[in-house]
């Protein structure tokens, strides 16, 4: 009863498994892609249909609707030949050449029809046959009858060949299509005939044939092409189209897939901790994901608030600056306009003057007269070389935003540094290893880098390669002390910055020279003796 029940979960949770792409219902009649993906072959007729492919829609069953189009009756021609021994297939097969029932001519410029795949949102190319070319899936088509019937509820198949009332049906036949009882069956089959030969299948609503049939030559599939990973018939295989290619028997096929998805699938159910902790791992993930998220769009929230504020406290001093510039040049020219008013007849200064004129003392007119005559002179020069005291324009207070407008534009994430690459020519090992690099033209700065090196002489040890690491190197050179010698090294660079670790440099291996002989031979006894051996790089000296 524990395993029913969990063969009817299992069942009931394959459902995703079992919808259609296009229609999001449970398949009917599925046919399968070149992109190994299915859909219903209503849907594909309709998409076809909205491409604007007509006439390419043909019915993809893998099975004959009449006498009329098995291979053998096609023509009263074709009625009298027969097909070829497996022999001479296989001479026609290494040759590529010859003619049989079935073989089509193609047309000099066949048309290629493409189907816009909905799983993988990519175009498939399905030949000049369109979807007469297809494999209906029979295996989906039995999965998903198995699994209504799994989850129907007094959805009971009835015998269709019983008197009212029809009792429940218990055998289905694929030759009559039809579904009977125990008692129908033996009637409608009796034994002594051909009927007698037919095999009972299950109750179904839907019949199917009993094996893939060629969408070519409507012959019964009997072997895999690996190179076009596709089902072919004896047929098809002394098509040109799969001369040299390499065929094996659909049985190998057969037994060879099955293994691996066996193993595949018994590796899966045998790591299913693992695969619930990997199930909580990115759980865990994605409620981190929401959080830096939202982290996230606060700091660009703040910065950009930030810029706005910056903004605004400039656009209010620029706006100051105008306003004081405008006030002062309003007052200039007010100014100006109040010494022309005072020009005009019956004006102050001109009645003024006249009345001065009219002085006959001349020691009182003298000493009056001057200072007026030099208002009188600088208002007179002012009449003559008039021009306003102050411009109205304000060409001057024009800003221009080109680059801060491009910068704006530009603004977008901080990207990690791009991988450093490593200067040869001042890089060297010997007592000490200097390693020198620098960042390509246009990668984003780095903050700091990290140095990373390993012998690569020393017998690997089971696990990942360990590194030893230098972290936070500030520039573009690191210096090694004391490395083995006569020992291989390999280096790589990575910079760092806010946004992250960028990529690793490309490896530099490096060789340190062997030791140095320490001992000189004085007669028959070894003294020791040094030797000065060291060298530095210049910049470091």
């Amino acid at each position: 009863m524990a395993a029913k029940r969990g063969t009817k979960t299992s069942m009931k949770n394959m459902e995703k498994e079992l919808l259609c792409p296009v229609c999001q219902e449970m398949y009917k009649q599925p046919l399968v892609l070149p992109c190994t993906h299915n859909v219903c072959q209503a849907c594909a007729r309709e998409v076809l249909g909205q491409q604007g492919y007509i006439g390419h829609g043909g019915d993809p069953s893998s099975e004959p609707t009449s006498p009329a189009s098995t291979p053998s009756t096609r023509s009263p021609r074709l009625s009298r030949r027969t097909l070829p021994k497996p022999d001479r297939l296989d001479r026609l097969l290494k040759s590529g050449f010859g003619t049989y029932p079935g073989r089509k001519r193609g047309a000099l410029h066949p048309q290629t029809i493409l189907f816009p795949c909905p799983a993988c949102q990519g175009d498939v190319e399905l030949g000049e046959r369109g979807l007469s070319g297809l494999f209906r899936n029979l295996t989906l088509e039995r999965v998903v009858e198995r699994y209504r019937q799994s989850v129907s509820v007094g959805g009971a198949i009835l015998c269709q060949l019983c008197k009212p009332p029809p009792l429940e049906a218990t055998k289905g036949c694929t030759e009559c299509r039809a579904t009977f009882c125990n008692e129908c069956f033996k009637l409608f089959h009796p034994w002594g005939t051909q009927k007698a030969q037919h095999e009972p299948t299950l109750p179904t609503l839907s019949f199917r044939p009993k094996g893939l049939m060629c969408p070519d030559h409507k012959e019964e599939v009997t072997h895999y092409c690996k190179t076009c990973q596709r089902l072919v018939c004896q047929l098809c295989r002394v098509r040109r189209t799969h001369s040299g290619h390499k065929i094996t028997p659909v049985l190998s096929a057969y037994q060879a897939l099955k293994d691996k998805l066996t193993k595949s699938l018994a590796y899966i159910l045998g790591n299913q901790d693992t695969v619930q902790t990997q199930i909580c791992e990115l759980e865990e993930t994605i409620r981190h994901t929401e959080v830096s998220g939202q982290q996230a769009k606060e700091e660009v929230s703040q910065l950009v608030r930030g810029l706005g504020a910056v903004l605004e406290e400039k656009r209010a001093s620029l706006l100051q600056a105008i306003e004081e510039c405008q006030q002062e040049r309003l007052s200039r020219l007010s100014a100006q306009i109040h010494e022309h008013q005072s020009l005009l007849d019956g004006s102050g200064l001109v009645g003024y003057a006249q009345e001065v004129l009219k002085e006959t003392d001349q020691p009182c007119f003298v000493q009056a007269a001057k200072q007026l005559h030099n208002r009188i002179a600088r208002a007179t020069e002012a009449l003559q070389t008039f021009r306003p005291a102050a411009s109205s324009s304000f060409r001057h207070c024009q800003l221009d935003v080109g680059r801060e407008m491009k910068l704006l534009t530009e603004l977008s994430f901080l990207r990690v540094p791009e991988a450093p690459v490593i200067d040869t020519q001042r890089t060297f090992a010997y007592d000490q290893i200097f390693l020198c690099w620098r960042l390509p033209p246009h990668s984003p700065p780095a903050w700091h880098y990290t140095v990373e090196f390993r012998r690569t002489d020393v017998p690997a040890q089971p696990g990942p390669t360990r590194w030893q690491r230098r972290e936070e190197v500030r520039g573009t050179s690191a210096l090694l002390e004391n490395p083995d010698t006569g020992s291989v090294y390999v280096l790589r660079v990575r910079g760092c910055n806010k946004a992250g670790y960028g990529e690793y440099s490309e490896d530099v291996h490096l060789h340190t020279p062997p030791a140095p002989d320490t001992t000189r031979t004085v007669g028959t006894t070894a003294v020791p003796r040094t030797l000065p051996w060291r060298r530095y790089h210049p910049l470091l000296s």
